[in-house]
């Protein structure tokens, strides 16, 4: 495949017909699908690692917040920038030079001798992952032309990169198991070594020459404005609804203000803002965010209420959450085949109705013999919600001009950033409230344990370790009733939540055809996207 500008290459919806891929292509996506689901990986791949980890470095509590978190925040912070860099000096370009910087970071990573080499390391290895999952992403949509194969391409690269986080904490687990936890960091090396070595022969170059210079105020502000509301809501979910948190996340509001006047200012800004006047663009964001908000809510409660109240251990509690992941595969598979009879709008209808069914079984749960409800209840969740990810970012990507794509698909990866810090915030926060509500201290509980006791059921495992037998068994038991009774609302509210979603995606996204174009509504759109942009 040739290498060709902005000014080379037209969107292929308006004016030419869209060239099939060949196998050159298919064989591109693979390269690009490894690193994706390394990425992915990466983000849950130290929760089962921690204690050891811990013992070997000596990491305080707050190192081992600072190590879980970092890799995520510069992932989070640096994705927008990243992308459109990317547009600018070229993607495939951009993708090797972060797979060369993340290959040699996660052996730094691998073999770190105290928690602020870790923490460093990790740092390095989020940045370098932000170059990568653009471009990834963009890549496709320039290799992929054909709706319905840049369809099945991005349900390729969804699965991977949703499935990773799934059997991340399992790939650790195994890890830890067989050798260290710096083990698991030295998966990404082979991989990225594979990426350099065939990236030159399998991946395009595309680049937008006429982009301009990349603004460093507006870089800042960026940096400013994300990563102030994601570690904003980490608080709120980890303290609840307290003033730092609540603050801290206004800061990184009020900069995005900042940023965003100034985007509209700039003849070439870091982040153009009429991608947003795309209704196709915008109504699939808004849908893929809250999506990701409840999904990740809930699949925090889910993994406590397994440990919790059903009892397993972390490893375990992560292999009865891979039928969950396999049905969310084969569904995001399967998606883009409906698509060619089926307009997107109703298949993701179809699917965010048939998580509701899922919400609506786990709001069912209760503390005795609820494992087998709690499996059926998450796997509908996770198997509905897979056409859902790869049709909602099939059309962010594809509604956007191919010298923006690379925005573009930083936009959606940082709305599902955002989605599941705010999700976990949020219904994390409800089921603590309701929780502490309900956290009945028997009597007895010695007074230095009833307040602990009452914040948090981790706290109560612990804690019923030192009370006499039948008193910490009362106290275990009266907590997991309430935390499952703050599950159970939580799930509650998002069977309602994912009912609107299946009605809101019908009304906004029903101009989308079975083919996966846009009807001549939408043709006009891009026309005028297009028009602003030049």
């Amino acid at each position: 495949m040739t290498t060709q500008t902005n000014e080379e290459k037209k969107p292929a919806l308006l004016t030419e017909i869209p060239q099939k891929a060949g196998g050159r292509e298919w064989l591109g996506l693979a390269v690009l699908a490894l690193p994706t689901l390394l990425l992915s990986i990466d983000l849950s791949v130290l929760h089962l690692a921690l204690p050891q980890l811990s013992a070997d470095l000596g990491a305080n509590s707050t190192e081992l917040l600072w190590i879980t978190d970092i890799y995520g925040f510069m992932i989070a912070g640096l994705l927008i920038t990243m992308g459109t860099l990317g547009d600018r000096i070229g993607r495939r370009k951009l993708l090797m030079i972060g797979g060369a910087a993340f290959g040699v970071a996660s052996v730094l990573a691998a073999y770190s001798t105290s928690p602020t080499m870790l923490i460093i390391t990790r740092a390095l290895m989020g940045i370098a992952g932000a170059t990568l999952m653009p471009s990834t992403l963009a890549l496709i949509s320039n290799m992929f032309t054909v709706p319905r194969q840049r369809g099945i391409a991005i349900a390729v690269w969804m699965s991977c990169f949703m499935g990773g986080m799934a059997f991340g904490p399992v790939v650790g687990g195994v890890f830890i198991e067989l050798f260290w936890w710096g083990a698991a960091f030295l998966l990404g090396v082979p991989i990225m070594l594979l990426l350099l070595g065939t990236a030159p022969f399998l991946l395009p170059e595309f680049r937008n020459t006429k982009a301009g210079n990349l603004d460093l105020i507006s870089v800042a502000l960026l940096l400013a404005t994300i990563l102030p509301i994601i570690y904003g809501l980490k608080e709120l979910a980890r303290h609840g609804w307290q003033v730092g948190g609540i603050a801290v996340a206004i800061t990184g509001i009020c900069f995005g203000l900042l940023f965003c006047y100034r985007q509209v200012r700039l003849t070439h800004p870091l982040l153009d803002l009429n991608l947003f006047s795309n209704r196709t663009f915008s109504a699939a964001l808004v849908i893929s965010l809250i999506v990701g908000a409840v999904q990740g809510g809930i699949l925090f409660l889910m993994n406590m209420y397994l440990q919790l109240v059903e009892g397993l251990s972390p490893l375990i509690a992560g292999l009865w959450l891979v039928p969950s992941s396999l049905a969310m595969i084969a569904a995001t598979m399967l998606a883009p085949f409906l698509v060619k009879r089926v307009r997107p709008a109703y298949i993701i209808a179809a699917g965010l109705m048939t998580s509701a069914i899922g919400y609506q079984i786990l709001s069912q749960l209760d503390i005795n013999g609820g494992l087998s409800v709690a499996i059926i209840g998450i796997v509908m969740v996770m198997m509905g919600v897979g056409p859902m990810g790869a049709l909602s970012t099939d059309l962010i990507v594809g509604s956007a001009p191919p010298e923006k794509s690379g925005a573009a698909a930083a936009v959606s990866e940082s709305a599902a950033e955002f989605g599941i810090a705010l999700g976990i915030a949020a219904l994390g926060s409800l089921g603590t409230s309701i929780y502490r509500s309900q956290m009945l201290i028997p009597e007895g509980v010695p007074v230095q344990f009833a307040e602990a006791a009452s914040e948090s059921i981790i706290s109560v495992v612990s804690i019923a370790d030192q009370l006499d037998a039948p008193l910490g068994t009362i106290l275990i038991g009266v907590a997991r009733e309430a935390f499952t009774n703050g599950l159970n609302a939580s799930a509650l509210l998002s069977t309602f939540i994912f009912i609107a979603l299946a009605l809101a995606s019908i009304i906004f996204l029903r101009h989308v055809s079975p083919s996966g174009e846009v009807l001549h509504d939408q043709m006009d759109e891009n026309r005028n996207t297009q028009s602003a942009i030049k």
